[in-house]
């Protein structure tokens, strides 16, 4: 299979030319690996490669609905049994999972072949992917850049062609940012549709879910139908869809209630083109029929975004002292930054942290009452266009104070001053519609509808009630018919006859 060929194919349609042997699995590996090799060296989005272990198994009889196609996992959470989830942290480069994570073992039984992991963050605690480890992801379309985070390596793999989907998870925003960023079809799973076992159940108490980027909506359909569903270690059974999520792909979503708005939920300033892009997108969902009005929930955003960091810092407490217990390392194992969140959290009391959760009853309420009068809240997925690279670096007087903090033991005094969470509410601003999906543990969608003047991408959000995924597909379909986005080729990259595709054009 030729690398021409390879690109103009999602994941349904390579796995149809396998399943009917038009093509072998370790062709399509061929292809993606020779793809890899031709644009990673700019791009830095595949950051461990596990070309061995897929040659041996695209070699096996493989079985399932995506049998054959080759795949990438994000390096956190996606736990491929002998190789090592980094995280993006230097303490655990080289420490090597002992087992399948059940996501992966979902994905691994419905055929697919994952050849390496994708650069994130460290944790994935940003949306821009410049961890120091491996250094920064690029955006295909521009690499001066970022591509988003914290799936940003998974979003720039795809979007350049690599795969036609990749692994990705949310827990702030880490699927539907870096898909906004490269013009790809991002869907966040609401709480408890997708397991995270088997050695955890709900990070961040569900704000936290795993999922994939991909360039179409049938492929993200056909990725979630693959690992839904309850494992042991789940909390609670969520109700099962009333069919597969592949088969609302091109079923009608009917007429629907869509409220929108571009204001910032931190009161922040919004770049016009997100607002051009959110305006045109409901400008469309008139023309398609739908019932579409300015309106937003009544939502402290401030208070939201506050009450996530405060789980934030405490999940970032728990990790890291976690893993210093675990592999012995110190704090040179770790970015400042993680560590000054890490100190933010035991600078907080017990007390603080539970009520910080017992407030997310508050956002989910307000969310609810928005969604008994409107089916979908449209927003912009990001404030304005994928920043360029090092844009949202702190100060080099924070990094340095942050070190010195934490090495004197008196992360408590700019605990109390609010510096830390000041710091961190400014870099938000660049992101703060995404936080709410999290929090409130609701599906929600970052869908390609708009390119900048400039060329950049930059999606739009759509936001359902609990149990909503299946609507969100509906529409998606019937958004990607309207105003197709696939056939899109980011410029910064070399496609075969790439003269022949069509360039970006900015969104009316």
């Amino acid at each position: 299979m030729r690398v021409d060929e390879y690109l103009e194919h999602d994941a349904v349609g390579l796995a149809g030319l396998i399943r009917d042997g038009q093509v072998g699995a370790a062709e399509a590996l061929d292809a993606a690996v020779a793809r890899c090799e031709q644009v990673n060296p700019l791009l830095n989005a595949v950051v461990r490669p596990m070309y061995d272990e897929a040659r041996r198994r695209a070699a096996r009889p493989l079985s399932g609905p995506l049998a054959g196609v080759p795949f990438l996992l994000k390096d956190l959470f996606h736990d491929y049994e002998g190789v090592p989830t980094s995280a993006g942290c230097r303490a655990l480069r080289d420490v090597p999972a002992p087992r399948h994570a059940e996501v992966v073992r979902r994905w691994l039984e419905a055929g697919l072949v994952p050849f390496g992991k994708t650069n994130l963050p460290e944790f994935g605690a940003k949306g821009v992917t410049e961890p120091e480890v491996f250094g920064p992801a690029r955006n295909p379309w521009n690499p001066g850049h970022t591509p988003g985070g914290s799936s940003g390596g998974s979003a720039a793999a795809v979007a350049a062609g690599i795969v036609p989907a990749a692994s990705a998870n949310d827990g702030g925003g880490s699927i539907r940012i870096p898909a906004a960023c490269c013009g790809l079809f991002g869907l966040k799973p609401g709480r408890g549709r997708v397991p995270f076992g088997p050695g955890r159940s709900e990070p961040m108490h569900g704000a936290a879910v795993n999922g994939t980027v991909t360039r179409t909506v049938r492929d993200s359909a056909a990725l979630l139908d693959a690992v839904a569903g309850p494992e042991p270690v789940s909390p609670f059974p969520i109700a099962p869809p009333e069919r597969p999520y592949a088969e609302e792909v091109g079923r009608g979503p009917g007429r629907l209630r869509i409220g929108f708005t571009e204001r910032s939920p931190l009161g922040t300033p919004v770049h016009p083109e997100a607002v051009a892009a959110v305006r045109s997108a409901a400008a469309l969902l008139e023309e398609l029929g739908h019932d579409v009005a300015e309106a937003e929930p009544e939502l402290d955003g401030r208070r939201l975004t506050e009450d996530f960091l405060t789980l934030w810092y405490g999940s970032m407490a728990a990790l890291v002292d976690g893993i210093k217990a675990e592999t012995g390392c110190g704090d040179a194992g770790f970015e400042a930054d993680t560590l000054m969140l890490a100190a933010m959290g035991r600078a907080m009391s017990a007390a603080d942290y539970v009520r910080g959760a017992d407030r997310w009853n508050t956002h989910t309420a307000a969310l609810a009452d928005f969604h008994s009068r409107y089916d979908l809240l449209l927003t912009p997925t990001i404030a304005g266009p994928p920043v360029a690279i090092g844009r949202l670096d702190p100060p080099r007087w924070l990094r340095a104070a942050e070190r010195l903090l934490v090495r004197t033991g008196t992360e408590r005094v700019v605990a109390a001053t609010g510096l830390v969470t000041e710091e961190a509410v400014t870099n938000l601003t660049a992101t703060p519609f995404t936080l709410t999906a999290n929090l409130t543990g609701t599906p929600a969608m970052s869908v390609p509808l708009h390119w900048t003047h400039k060329g950049l991408p930059l999606g739009v959000q759509f936001i359902a009630a609990a149990g909503g995924e299946s609507m969100l597909f509906r529409l998606a379909a019937q958004l990607e018919e309207a105003r197709p986005w696939s056939h899109r080729r980011p410029g910064a990259v070399p496609f075969p006859e790439h003269e022949k595709a069509q360039e970006p054009q900015a969104a009316g």
